[in-house]
C-alpha cells in the first residue's frame, strides 16, 4: 500500500493515508516522499466529500470508522488491484500468477526491461536492484503486474489476479495455499480456472508444463475466449563449480540464480518478454546480469566452503523447491535448512500435514515457530511432537524460542556446510545479518 501511496503521489497525485501502525521501510520511505500520516490510527474526520478515491488495503478491518464514513458519504471505495486496473486500463497487462515464483518472474522480467531502457510501468512484491519503487504508474504503454491470488480487500472477496483482466497471463504452478481462505484444494485450484477466465480476447497464457496439477486444469479448462496456450519447462542447464550456466543453442549464458525452479521462472520470464518485445538472445543477455529479488535465495555470507542464504519460501512446495535447489548447486556440502512456520495456513492444524517429508533432501532441518506468534494471532499452538511428526523427517529439529535456534546453529563447524534460512517472518526477532559470523575461523 505504501508503494502503491508513493507512486501516486509521484504521478501528481494528492495523497495522504491511514494505518494502526506503519513499520519500516514503510515508515521512511513515506517520510522521505513527505507523505508520513502526523500520527498511527484511524480519524474519520479526515474523510471529507473533497476526496475522489479511497484505496482500502487487505488488512484494514471492515468496522474501520474511516472506511465507514467513506461508505457513508459515497465516495468510490477500490481495492488495491481495482485501482491498478483502474490505472492501467489502457495499457497491455501481463499478470504473473501461480502458487510459487511469482516474485522471482516479475523482477526478471522488470529486470531485462530495464536492461533494455523500456518504458514500462509494474507492481512487485520485493525490493529490486535498481528500481526505488515497488510500484510504477505513468503514461508507460505496458505494465507487468505481480497478481496474487489472496483477497483483494475485507469487503471485496475476489483474489487479487482476478481484477487485473491480463492481456499475457502468466501461471508458475498451482500448489495449496492461503487454508485460511480456500479451506479446499478444489476451492483453490478453482482460482486459477477463474483467472485464465478473466484473460481478454486474444490474449496468452503461458504456463508450466510441468507442474501437474497446473497442466491437468489447463488442459480441462472449457475456455470462454479465444486465446494462445504456451507451455514451458525447465531449460538445459549445467553446473559448473558452483554456478549454473544456461545452454542455449548459440552460447551457455552464466547465471546467478539457480535451482530448477529458478530457471523455470527464468522460461516464464523470457516467454512474457517477447510479448514485451523482447528477442531471445537479448533476454538471455540481459538476464545473465540478474541477481535475484529480496529475500528469494539472497546470499548473507559467504566463504570459499560456506554460504548463508535467506529466502521467504514458507509454503510446503517451496520449501521442498529451495532446499532442493541448494542441495544441487552445492553437491559436496551438508546443508542445515531452518524453516519458520508463521502464515496463517502453515500453523492450520489441518495444513500441517502438507509439509509431510518437504525436508529430507536437508542434511540437518530445523522448524521453528516462535511461541508468541500463536498468542498475536490467536491460535492454539503446536506440541513440538505434532511438528515432528508432520514433517516427517530424520535429523529434525524443533524450536519456539529465538535463542535457541542461534545456540543450536553456533555449535556447528561451517566448513562444507550451508546454512538456509526460510521464512516470511523474522525468526522472533534473531538477528539475519549477525549470523555471519558464524562463518568466522571457517
Amino acid at each position: 500500500m505504501h508503494n502503491l501511496a508513493i507512486a501516486l503521489h509521484l504521478k501528481g497525485f494528492t495523497v495522504s493515508g491511514s494505518d494502526d501502525a506503519i513499520y519500516e521501510p514503510s515508515k521512511s520511505r513515506l517520510q522521505k516522499n513527505g507523505i508520513l500520516p502526523l500520527q498511527d490510527g484511524w480519524f474519520p474526520e479526515n474523510i471529507t466529500k473533497d476526496i475522489d478515491a479511497v484505496i482500502l488495503g487487505m488488512h484494514a478491518r471492515v468496522d474501520s470508522s474511516e472506511l465507514i464514513k467513506a461508505q457513508e458519504l459515497k465516495i468510490p471505495i477500490y481495492s488495491y488491484p481495482e485501482y491498478i486496473y483502474e490505472q492501467s486500463k489502457s495499457k497491455k497487462r501481463i499478470v504473473i500468477g501461480g502458487s510459487h515464483g511469482k516474485t522471482t518472474i516479475t523482477s526478471m522480467i522488470l529486470h531485462v526491461l530495464n536492461f533494455y531502457k523500456k518504458d514500462f510501468d509494474y507492481l512487485v512484491g520485493a525490493q529490486i536492484a535498481g528500481f526505488e519503487n515497488m510500484v510504477r504508474l505513468s503514461d508507460a504503454p505496458i505494465i507487468v503486474i505481480e497478481g496474487d491470488e489472496y483477497l483483494a480487500s475485507p469487503i471485496d472477496r475476489r483474489p487479487k489476479f482476478h481484477l487485473y483482466k491480463a492481456h499475457v497471463g502468466v501461471i508458475s504452478g498451482v500448489a495449496w495455499d492461503h487454508i485460511n481462505v480456500f479451506p479446499t484444494f478444489d476451492s483453490y485450484k478453482l482460482q486459477f480456472d477463474l483467472f485464465i477466465d478473466t484473460i481478454q480476447e486474444n490474449g496468452k497464457l503461458i504456463y508450466c508444463e510441468e507442474d501437474e496439477v497446473l497442466k491437468d486444469l489447463v488442459i480441462k479448462h472449457q475456455y470462454p475466449q479465444s486465446i494462445e496456450i504456451i507451455p514451458y519447462q525447465t531449460p538445459a542447464f549445467k553446473i559448473i563449480n558452483g554456478q549454473t550456466f544456461l545452454e542455449t543453442a548459440n552460447l551457455d549464458v552464466p547465471l546467478s540464480v539457480f535451482g530448477r525452479h529458478n530457471l523455470m521462472n527464468l522460461n516464464a520470464a523470457r516467454l512474457a518478454c517477447i510479448e514485451a518485445g523482447i528477442e531471445n538472445e537479448d533476454f538471455y543477455r540481459a538476464v545473465s546480469t540478474f541477481e535475484g529479488a529480496a529475500k528469494r535465495l539472497e546470499k548473507i555470507a559467504a566463504t570459499d566452503s560456506a554460504v548463508i542464504y535467506k529466502d521467504f519460501a514458507h509454503s510446503p512446495s517451496k520449501l521442498k523447491a529451495t532446499i532442493e535447489a541448494v542441495k544441487e548447486q552445492f553437491v559436496d556440502r551438508k546443508l542445515i535448512a531452518c524453516i519458520e512456520l508463521h502464515t496463517f495456513s502453515s500453523l492450520n492444524e489441518d495444513f500441517l500435514k502438507e509439509y509431510a517429508q518437504t525436508m529430507i533432501g536437508a542434511d540437518f532441518a530445523v522448524v521453528f515457530i516462535d511461541e508468541k506468534t500463536f498468542l498475536q494471532k490467536k491460535m492454539k499452538p503446536f506440541s513440538e511432537e505434532k511438528v515432528l511428526a508432520a514433517f516427517e523427517g530424520d535429523n529434525l529439529k524443533f524450536f519456539n524460542q529465538p535463542e535457541n535456534l542461534e545456540s543450536y546453529l553456533s555449535n556447528f563447524k561451517f566448513k562444507d556446510t550451508n546454512l538456509l534460512m526460510m521464512s516470511s517472518g523474522n525468526f522472533g526477532g534473531l538477528d539475519l545479518i549477525a549470523l555471519k559470523e558464524l562463518l568466522k575461523n571457517v
